[in-house]
């Protein structure tokens, strides 16, 4: 009997859903206890994911099936549409059992009974947490690149974000449109978009979020436009952010403004381009990252290793962290 600790992964057709059947198939403590799609029921999880046990199937999990000791696993990963977890979570409430939770979607970001789980900034309050939300992808590179000056900003924070698209999923829409994108740039949801809200309430600052979709497949670029109360220089902030992320091996502070197409593929974050006002106040942060893997299935993952005690780098390979 295999002594892995067992994961079952609901919504496995997506993007975010392979990249973390990739992760976890060369996890050295993790397994795959079922990967459920309802589009792909039946069929070999190899045939579309190179490498998983020629044996695995994909199964077709509602709620109830996927609560049931059949389906047992030692953590349950909603890799859903928004609206869609909390009938899982019900289930797995009304069967008795206590599998960790880990959504992805931002259905249970804004309640405080969940672990909101961006290690770099909240890995303190993670041992014993066995429900966890993942943050979003935009929430995370806006997130990384304001912390460190959080309490010091004056006014709102503009974000202006621009995402592959594969960050609108795999069901047919305009900004997952090849053709339209073609030599495009397409702004969405200018006001109230849900990442704005998530990014305010975490870090207790006014965020203002402009999202835009671009015709690569994967990666964010976030420029973050900020005003302090008091001034600062380019080196000041070097400092600052080198000392606030030197012990993270997910984040690298860089004096140049970082490049998304560097990041693709990678499970780290840049931030750089640090540019400042001539009278201190006003302060320019580049930060990208791939949105399928720190923006989801790697950060998931590594909320994974921290609810399980584990190291929390464990199944990222060095190699792929960073540019």
């Amino acid at each position: 009997m295999s002594s892995k600790i067992r994961i079952g992964l609901i919504g496995a057709r997506g993007y975010v859903g392979s990249e973390l059947i990739r992760l976890l198939k060369n996890h050295p403590a993790f397994e795959l206890a079922f990967v459920s799609s309802r589009e792909r029921e039946g069929q070999r999880v190899a045939d579309f994911e190179p490498g998983v046990d020629p044996a695995l199937l994909y199964v077709n999990h509602g709620p109830e099936a996927a609560a049931k000791a059949k389906a047992k696993a030692d953590a349950l990963v909603l890799a859903l549409p928004n609206g869609k977890a909390a009938e899982f979570v019900a289930a797995v409430d009304a069967a008795g059992v206590d599998p960790v939770i880990l959504d992805l979607s931002a259905d249970y970001r804004f309640d405080a009974r969940w672990y909101y789980g961006l290690p770099e900034l909240t890995r303190a309050r993670a041992p014993g947490e066995r429900r966890i939300s993942n943050p979003g992808c935009y929430a995370t590179a806006m997130q990384l690149a304001i912390a460190p000056l959080a309490g010091r900003i004056h006014g709102p924070v503009q974000c202006f974000g621009v995402s592959g698209y594969s960050g609108a999923g795999t069901s047919p829409s305009d900004k997952n449109n090849i053709e339209l994108l073609r030599d495009n740039l397409m702004p969405y949801s200018l006001a109230g978009h849900i990442h704005e809200r998530e990014v305010s309430v975490q870090l207790a600052e006014d965020i203002e979020f402009m999202p835009h979709v671009a015709p690569q497949f994967r990666g964010i670029t976030m420029t973050v436009n900020l005003h302090l109360q008091a001034p600062t220089t380019v080196a000041e902030l070097l400092d600052l952010y080198g000392a606030r992320y030197a012990k993270e091996p997910l984040v690298r502070v860089t004096e140049a403004a970082p490049w998304v197409s560097r990041i693709a593929g990678k499970t780290g974050v840049e931030i750089g381009g640090f540019t400042v006002s001539a009278d201190g106040h006003r302060v320019v942060i580049v930060s990208t990252l791939d949105n399928l893997l720190k923006g989801a299935a790697s950060q998931a993952l590594q909320n994974l290793n921290l609810a399980f005690g584990l190291d929390e780098f464990a199944g990222l390979n060095a190699q792929e962290r960073l540019p």
